[in-house]
């Protein structure tokens, strides 16, 4: 992996100041990336692969069923 020299010394003076590898210093900060924006982004795959695959619903469809719930409550 490479990395500009600035981000390679923070990540050497954390691991420094946590008493912890430079490795340990990666993987937390890989988790971290995965558990938020790496999520968000397999999250947004899988619901492309399964509106690929025919498994979402017609936005005007959905939209009509809404307002036939509303006006039902409302009667």
């Amino acid at each position: 992996m490479r990395l500009p020299k600035d981000m390679l010394s923070d990540i050497e003076a954390i691991a420094a100041i946590c008493d912890r590898s430079r490795s340990w210093v990666f993987v937390r900060a890989l988790k971290s990336y995965l558990a938020t924006e790496g999520k968000e982004i397999l999250e947004i795959a899988a619901a492309r692969q399964a509106m690929e695959n025919g498994e979402g619903e017609d936005l005007d469809d959905v939209i009509k069923a809404v307002d036939l719930i509303v006006r039902d409550s409302a009667a």
